[in-house]
């Protein structure tokens, strides 16, 4: 099968490669498409520790089922599908609570083992998931990036009233705009400096902006009942941090720098609370797929397809200025 092989940093082939054979409780998937995500990007630079050349990469994906191990009962021969590829123990403590991405012994498809950049993948059978005939393979793909954008909105408890600030409008700050409308939020400000990611904000509904000073000083004084950064930087984590009001919440999720400094005091006398989002749990991934289904998820028109042939410049597009789109997602037709 032909596989994009992550050989080094900013280095990716296409190579041959033998067709994985599923165990009896996975199956194997032949892919449709996959979506690169921001940690790929880091990961193609040589900036992520979870990903180690040789490697194929790719988590976020769609097919159909091509070969069904011997144990495997819920699926069939050219079965829709998307899976979750975060792989945990299922009987640790966090499993066995619903926090399945804390678990210890988790693996992710794509970093600990073979992923989703190649004609063929395996996973268990658990974490596969049956597409609805009307649900695209593209809208499958998405299932992965928007379920961390379901966990981030469900850790910050938001209710229709608040006033969201999101920094960061690559596809996981889109995709928690979504999340947010989904659940009823209306007064939501993104910031970017990507114009043409703002472009995309606005069109999604968002009051989009280059910076805070841009809302004028009557709406920046208010302040924000959440944000969240999607970004990692020190200075987007800050700004998080001091555009909240006091009794405020704070997510975290970008992964940029590995560390911050952060305004303590001020955290302290508002008040503010922080969390950090990672992943998603089984019940966030199947709450995105059921808003998928829902027709509530739509990222299409700022899509990009290519062929897995041309993944490197694809990530190549990304690193450098990706203009107006979302997200690019590979295929191997």
């Amino acid at each position: 099968m032909k596989a994009l092989v992550y050989e080094g940093p900013k280095l990716m082939n296409i190579r041959e490669q033998p067709v994985p054979v599923p165990k009896k409780d996975e199956v194997l998937i032949r892919v449709e498409r996959a979506g690169i995500c921001g940690s790929e990007l880091g990961g193609y630079l040589g900036q992520n520790s979870l990903r180690h050349p040789p490697l194929v990469m790719g988590h976020e994906f769609s097919g159909t089922i091509a070969q069904v191990g011997e144990a495997v009962t819920r699926f069939q021969i050219s079965d829709r599908v998307t899976a979750n590829p975060l792989i945990s123990c299922g009987i640790c403590g966090y499993c066995q609570s619903g926090r399945e991405q804390l678990c210890q012994e988790r693996k992710l498809l794509g970093a600990h083992c073979p992923g989703a950049y190649a004609e063929y993948v395996v996973v268990p059978e658990k974490n596969t998931y049956l597409l609805q005939d009307h649900v695209s393979f593209e809208e499958g793909a998405f299932t992965e990036p928007f379920a961390c954008a379901v966990h981030i909105c469900r850790l910050l408890s938001l209710k229709p009233s608040d006033q969201l600030l999101i920094v960061g409008a690559g596809p996981i700050g889109l995709f928690t705009l979504i999340a947010a409308q989904v659940m009823g939020l209306r007064h939501i400000v993104v910031i970017d400096l990507n114009e043409g990611r703002l472009e995309i904000a606005r069109e999604m509904g968002a009051r989009a902006v280059p910076s805070l000073d841009a809302l004028g000083q009557e709406s920046a004084n208010r302040g924000f009942d959440a944000a969240v950064d999607a970004v990692g930087l020190a200075v987007t984590r800050s700004q998080c941090m001091t555009s909240v009001k006091s009794g405020g919440h704070v997510i975290f999720t970008g992964l940029h720098e590995a560390d911050s400094r952060l305004p303590i005091n001020t955290i302290i006398r508002n008040e503010v609370s922080m969390h950090g989002s990672f992943a998603y749990s089984h019940d966030d991934f199947e709450t995105a797929l059921h808003w998928i289904e829902d027709g509530k998820v739509h990222l299409e028109p700022w899509t990009l397809q290519a062929p897995l042939e041309e993944g490197g410049a694809c990530f190549e597009h990304l690193i450098g200025n990706a203009g107006k789109i979302a997200k690019i997602l590979l295929t191997m037709a």
